[in-house]
């Protein structure tokens, strides 16, 4: 019988086309790779194997050319190891007993290394404690029950009045206003643009609160149209922040002066934080709702408050918005202003500095578990607490000096009067 001609491979195997179906050199069967160093088929590679072991002697009842076939291939031993020589197997390519066993377990200790591997890395990847995760879920529901963002409440306040002479502070606003229209995108380019819009309207929306009589904010020589209305704002907004600090996880347990004390201090700072939300930097203002509770920076201007503030507030507020806070990140880093154990009058600070610290480690792996390139998110996000305090020492030398005048200061809300009107020793 002729032999077929079969498709052998006499290429190293780092040489083989994947490309070209791999062909059993002795039997033309699919191969499954170089056994023995010829391309070959399981069967045949099986065969060759325990023929060299056994050292067979085959004998061909023809002529010793039987052709080899995957249908015919038991048929004939003798032909079959033939063509495995003929094709270039090497019985000295043929692994002993042991040195078998020795392949399986290397084979098997890379696995295991790799499973090792694996079950480190998945240790080491970032992830949040039951906890830490629970506090979470209570600072998001504390904010949402304390954060209107239908601000439906807005039009319960007295009404905000837009008329009026214009101050030298809310010309300069308008002038900042305009250079923020030409580059609004661009905080290098026109800084000065971008945070003055930005510290006008939140500051005003933080700072006044309700006012004894709207009529005073017409009284001859008056340019403070807006403090009635922004007085209103600030004090609910003050009534908002208590809420949402009564909910943060242990600020119940502090004592009734350590409580006051955190919120005295830092509610002009939460104030500033939650305004954030409703600050556009398309057009540097404030959106609460309808077209009458859209708030410019020229707005705040007209409730007492000057650019040494409200500058610094916009380059904030607009910062702020560029970190493009989760609303998880944004409530974590509200309650860990609120709770500061360095603020004027705390009593407890280890306490203080605990709830803070696990606080911040919860912000801190929330970060790395969805940040995983953020690596500077978590400072950026402290450094506005810095920026903060700054404002907020501004902010009570500017509530002074409106305070100091009865026919302003008559239109702050006894709230406001407490919370931004006596010191805390």
């Amino acid at each position: 019988m002729e032999s077929t001609v079969v498709s052998t491979s006499t290429l190293a195997p780092d040489e083989f086309d994947r490309n070209v179906p791999r062909i059993c050199g002795v039997c033309g069967d699919k191969a499954t790779g170089f056994h023995f160093n010829a391309m070959t088929c399981e069967g045949c590679k099986g065969f060759f194997r325990r023929s060299m072991k056994r050292k067979a002697a085959f004998t061909c009842p023809f002529n010793g050319s039987c052709s080899i076939t995957k249908d015919n291939r038991r048929h004939c031993q003798a032909c079959r190891l033939k063509r495995c020589v003929d094709i270039g197997m090497m019985k000295e390519f043929i692994l002993t007993d042991e040195e078998v066993q020795r392949k399986k377990d290397l084979i098997q200790r890379r696995k295991d290394e790799e499973a090792q591997r694996e079950a480190d890395k998945e240790a080491r990847r970032p992830r949040l404690s039951d906890d830490q995760s629970q506090v979470i879920a209570t600072l998001v529901e504390a904010h949402h029950k304390t954060f209107d963002d239908s601000y439906s409440d807005f039009s319960r306040f007295r009404p905000p009045v837009r008329e009026g002479p214009v101050t030298r502070s809310a010309s300069r606003a308008a002038s900042l206003h305009s250079l923020s229209d030409a580059s609004s995108d661009s905080l290098n380019h026109s800084p000065e643009s971008v945070d003055a819009k930005m510290n006008f309207n939140n500051l005003l929306m933080m700072y006044h609160e309700q006012g004894s009589s709207p009529d005073s904010s017409e009284e001859e020589g008056s340019s403070f149209s807006m403090l009635p209305h922004l007085a209103d704002l600030v004090s609910y907004s003050i009534q908002k922040v208590i809420g949402f600090a009564k909910m943060i996880p242990g600020f119940r347990e502090l004592t009734a002066d350590d409580q006051i004390a955190l919120l005295k201090s830092s509610a002009i700072e939460v104030i500033m934080l939650r305004s954030n939300q409703s600050f556009n930097l398309e057009d540097m203002s404030w959106s609460c709702g309808g077209p009458d509770f859209k708030y410019q920076i020229s707005d705040v201007t007209k409730a007492g408050h000057t650019l040494e503030l409200l500058e610094p507030l916009v380059k904030f507020q607009v910062g702020l918005k560029k970190l493009n806070l989760q609303e998880e990140e944004h409530v974590m880093l509200m309650a860990i202003c609120l709770l500061s154990p360095d603020r004027p009058g705390v009593q407890d600070h280890a306490r203080i500095e605990a709830l803070q610290d696990q606080l911040s480690e919860t912000l801190q792996a929330y970060i790395q578990l969805h940040h995983p390139a953020g690596r500077l998110l978590y400072a950026k996000m402290i450094q506005k607490l810095a920026d903060l305090r700054s404002l907020n020492e501004e902010h009570s030398k500017q509530y002074r000096s409106l305070s100091f005048q009865p026919e302003h200061s008559m239109q702050l809300t006894p709230l406001v009067l407490e919370v931004f009107g006596s010191e805390v020793s």
